[in-house]
């Protein structure tokens, strides 16, 4: 567990890609959630 740690916060490459990917996720979650508004708005 260590050796992820050191590898994810040890050097900016790591840190940035964690940074992409949970954008990413976020951005994923936020559609989703639009999408999700948007359709129980139409059926009302």
């Amino acid at each position: 567990m260590d050796k992820w740690i050191d590898l994810m916060f040890g050097n900016s490459v790591g840190l940035m890609s964690m940074i992409v990917i949970f954008g990413t996720i976020a951005v994923a979650a936020f559609l989703v959630t639009m999408l999700v508004v948007k359709s129980s708005e139409d059926k009302k």
